[in-house]
Protein backbone atom coordinates (compact mmCIF):
# COMPACT_ATOMS: atom_id res chain seq x y z
CA UNK A 1 0.00 0.00 0.00
CA UNK A 2 3.01 2.45 0.95
CA UNK A 3 4.42 1.80 -2.46
CA UNK A 4 1.05 2.51 -4.42
CA UNK A 5 1.06 6.10 -2.31
CA UNK A 6 4.47 7.03 -3.44
CA UNK A 7 3.96 5.64 -7.17
CA UNK A 8 0.78 8.11 -7.27
CA UNK A 9 2.72 10.91 -5.61
CA UNK A 10 5.63 10.40 -8.17
CA UNK A 11 3.02 10.27 -11.31
CA UNK A 12 1.45 13.77 -9.66
CA UNK A 13 4.47 15.58 -9.62
CA UNK A 14 5.75 14.43 -13.25
CA UNK A 15 2.01 15.04 -14.87
CA UNK A 16 2.83 18.75 -12.98
CA UNK A 17 6.16 19.14 -14.77
CA UNK A 18 4.96 18.49 -17.71
CA UNK A 19 1.89 20.43 -17.24
CA UNK A 20 3.97 23.39 -15.93
CA UNK A 21 6.66 23.10 -19.17
CA UNK A 22 3.21 23.05 -21.26
CA UNK A 23 2.05 25.91 -20.21
CA UNK A 24 5.69 27.75 -20.35
CA UNK A 25 6.35 26.88 -23.83
CA UNK A 26 3.22 27.99 -24.86
CA UNK A 27 3.64 31.40 -23.72
CA UNK A 28 6.83 31.20 -26.31
CA UNK A 29 6.90 32.46 -29.39
CA UNK A 30 9.45 29.77 -31.48
CA UNK A 31 10.16 29.66 -35.23
CA UNK A 32 10.83 26.08 -36.15
CA UNK A 33 11.87 25.22 -39.65
CA UNK A 34 12.73 21.74 -41.23
CA UNK A 35 15.37 23.31 -43.30
CA UNK A 36 17.06 25.37 -40.34
CA UNK A 37 15.65 28.66 -42.43
CA UNK A 38 15.26 31.42 -40.66
CA UNK A 39 11.90 32.59 -41.01
CA UNK A 40 10.95 36.19 -39.27
CA UNK A 41 8.01 34.87 -36.75
CA UNK A 42 5.95 37.87 -37.61
CA UNK A 43 6.05 36.89 -41.55
CA UNK A 44 3.04 35.59 -42.25
CA UNK A 45 2.51 35.99 -46.36
CA UNK A 46 5.21 35.79 -49.62
CA UNK A 47 4.53 37.04 -53.05
CA UNK A 48 6.02 35.40 -56.30
CA UNK A 49 6.15 37.34 -59.25
CA UNK A 50 6.19 34.93 -62.49
CA UNK A 51 8.99 34.70 -63.90
CA UNK A 52 9.25 36.31 -67.38
CA UNK A 53 11.47 34.44 -69.85
CA UNK A 54 13.98 36.77 -71.56
CA UNK A 55 16.50 34.61 -72.98
CA UNK A 56 17.06 34.19 -76.66
CA UNK A 57 16.31 30.86 -76.93
CA UNK A 58 12.66 30.80 -75.65
CA UNK A 59 11.42 27.60 -74.21
CA UNK A 60 7.89 28.53 -74.21
CA UNK A 61 6.95 26.74 -70.73
CA UNK A 62 10.20 27.45 -68.77
CA UNK A 63 8.86 30.70 -67.02
CA UNK A 64 5.32 29.20 -65.55
CA UNK A 65 7.55 25.98 -65.10
CA UNK A 66 10.55 28.07 -62.82
CA UNK A 67 7.85 29.93 -61.02
CA UNK A 68 5.70 26.99 -60.11
CA UNK A 69 8.95 25.26 -58.76
CA UNK A 70 9.75 28.24 -56.61
CA UNK A 71 6.39 28.58 -55.60
CA UNK A 72 6.37 24.49 -54.49
CA UNK A 73 9.46 24.77 -52.94
CA UNK A 74 8.29 27.92 -50.82
CA UNK A 75 5.07 25.56 -49.80
CA UNK A 76 7.12 22.21 -48.95
CA UNK A 77 9.36 24.24 -46.53
CA UNK A 78 7.77 27.27 -44.90
CA UNK A 79 4.83 28.17 -42.93
CA UNK A 80 4.11 30.77 -45.73
CA UNK A 81 1.13 31.93 -47.28
CA UNK A 82 1.42 32.49 -51.22
CA UNK A 83 -0.18 35.61 -52.48
CA UNK A 84 -1.35 37.49 -55.32
CA UNK A 85 -0.37 40.58 -54.83
CA UNK A 86 2.63 42.63 -53.99
CA UNK A 87 2.40 43.70 -50.21
CA UNK A 88 3.72 40.10 -48.83
CA UNK A 89 6.38 40.32 -46.15
CA UNK A 90 8.69 38.81 -48.30
CA UNK A 91 8.73 39.27 -52.26
CA UNK A 92 10.56 37.32 -55.19
CA UNK A 93 11.07 38.96 -58.66
CA UNK A 94 12.65 38.84 -61.21
CA UNK A 95 13.67 37.05 -64.82
CA UNK A 96 14.94 34.43 -66.77
CA UNK A 97 17.67 36.02 -68.25
CA UNK A 98 19.82 32.60 -70.00
CA UNK A 99 18.52 29.47 -71.51
CA UNK A 100 21.94 28.08 -73.50
CA UNK A 101 23.08 24.80 -74.75
CA UNK A 102 27.07 24.31 -75.65
CA UNK A 103 28.70 21.68 -75.83
CA UNK A 104 30.68 20.13 -73.26
CA UNK A 105 33.41 17.31 -73.77
CA UNK A 106 34.73 17.52 -77.56
CA UNK A 107 36.10 14.46 -79.00
CA UNK A 108 39.10 14.16 -81.11
CA UNK A 109 37.04 14.47 -84.50
CA UNK A 110 35.87 17.96 -83.24
CA UNK A 111 32.40 16.78 -82.64
CA UNK A 112 30.55 16.90 -78.68
CA UNK A 113 30.04 13.91 -76.60
CA UNK A 114 28.11 16.13 -74.33
CA UNK A 115 26.20 19.43 -74.25
CA UNK A 116 25.19 21.72 -71.44
CA UNK A 117 21.57 23.18 -70.97
CA UNK A 118 22.22 26.15 -68.55
CA UNK A 119 19.62 28.32 -67.30
CA UNK A 120 20.57 31.62 -65.35
CA UNK A 121 17.62 33.40 -63.36
CA UNK A 122 17.66 36.80 -61.63
CA UNK A 123 16.52 37.08 -58.60
CA UNK A 124 15.26 40.11 -56.33
CA UNK A 125 14.16 39.31 -52.95
CA UNK A 126 12.58 41.34 -50.71
CA UNK A 127 12.70 40.97 -46.55
CA UNK A 128 9.69 43.32 -45.50
CA UNK A 129 11.19 42.92 -41.51
CA UNK A 130 14.91 42.82 -42.57
CA UNK A 131 16.28 44.64 -45.21
CA UNK A 132 19.75 43.62 -44.78
CA UNK A 133 18.71 40.57 -45.86
CA UNK A 134 17.56 42.05 -49.33
CA UNK A 135 19.44 41.07 -52.40
CA UNK A 136 19.65 40.83 -56.25
CA UNK A 137 21.45 38.18 -57.35
CA UNK A 138 21.75 36.02 -61.19
CA UNK A 139 21.72 32.11 -60.42
CA UNK A 140 22.85 29.85 -63.24
CA UNK A 141 22.55 26.17 -62.97
CA UNK A 142 23.40 23.50 -65.69
CA UNK A 143 22.81 19.56 -66.77
CA UNK A 144 25.06 17.51 -68.84
CA UNK A 145 23.73 15.44 -71.40
CA UNK A 146 24.82 13.21 -74.23
CA UNK A 147 24.87 14.78 -77.52
CA UNK A 148 23.56 11.55 -79.16
CA UNK A 149 20.47 12.00 -77.36
CA UNK A 150 17.34 14.08 -78.99
CA UNK A 151 17.27 17.31 -77.02
CA UNK A 152 13.57 17.55 -77.48
CA UNK A 153 12.63 14.28 -75.85
CA UNK A 154 14.69 15.16 -72.76
CA UNK A 155 14.46 19.00 -72.30
CA UNK A 156 11.35 18.69 -69.71
CA UNK A 157 13.88 16.01 -67.33
CA UNK A 158 16.48 18.23 -67.89
CA UNK A 159 14.87 21.41 -67.52
CA UNK A 160 12.95 20.04 -64.24
CA UNK A 161 15.98 18.70 -62.89
CA UNK A 162 18.09 22.54 -63.55
CA UNK A 163 14.46 24.21 -61.31
CA UNK A 164 15.05 22.21 -58.73
CA UNK A 165 19.03 22.91 -58.59
CA UNK A 166 18.29 27.07 -58.90
CA UNK A 167 14.98 26.94 -56.11
CA UNK A 168 17.19 25.27 -53.90
CA UNK A 169 19.82 27.50 -54.21
CA UNK A 170 17.32 30.89 -54.19
CA UNK A 171 15.36 29.48 -50.79
CA UNK A 172 18.58 28.88 -49.54
CA UNK A 173 19.86 32.34 -49.96
CA UNK A 174 16.73 33.61 -49.07
CA UNK A 175 15.81 31.59 -46.02
CA UNK A 176 19.17 29.74 -44.55
CA UNK A 177 21.57 32.50 -44.63
CA UNK A 178 24.18 30.55 -46.75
Amino acid sequence: MDYNRKSYGLRCAVAAVVLLAGMLLGACRMTVSLTGGDIDPRAKTVYVATFVNNSTLVNPTLSQDFTTALKDMIQRQTPLTIINTTNGDYKFEGSITSYTITPVAIQGNDVAAMNRLTISVLVKFVNRFDETKNFEQTFSRYADYNSSQNFTSIESSLVQQINEALTDDIFNKSFVNW
